[in-house]
């Protein structure tokens, strides 16, 4: 059982990308799916959540901007993310609460943002 997150890549300001995170295995059924993100030199934090039934939470940093979502069908969980900023910069991790595991972790995809 995995997590594998894909989409990150290096985008002018402005620019758009779609993170994409895919479970593989026997994961069963999973409850709230989620993005943090970690910039160097400081602690990991939540972007954005995504309850099983679509209710979604956003940091302040991304609202307007990201939007989350889902496929449970797939066991994937997206985040589109639009006029993105250099302080947007980070390893972005996806997270999914498994009934059958806890919490899971993917490896994390960087994004990188120039100004």
């Amino acid at each position: 059982v995995q997590l594998q997150a894909s989409g990150g890549g290096l985008v002018q300001a402005g620019d758009t990308l779609r993170l994409s995170c895919a479970a593989s295995g026997s994961i069963g059924v999973i409850l709230a799916m989620a993005w943090y993100r970690q910039a160097p030199g400081t602690q990991r934090e939540l972007v954005a959540s995504i309850t099983r039934g679509g209710s979604t939470n956003y940091a302040e940093s991304g609202k307007g901007r990201f939007t989350i979502t889902r496929d449970n069908a797939k066991n994937t969980v997206y985040l589109q993310m639009d006029s993105l900023k250099p302080e947007d910069t980070a390893v972005y991790y996806c997270n999914a609460n498994s009934i059958r595991y806890g919490p899971l972790w993917g490896k994390g995809t960087l994004v990188t943002v120039s100004s």
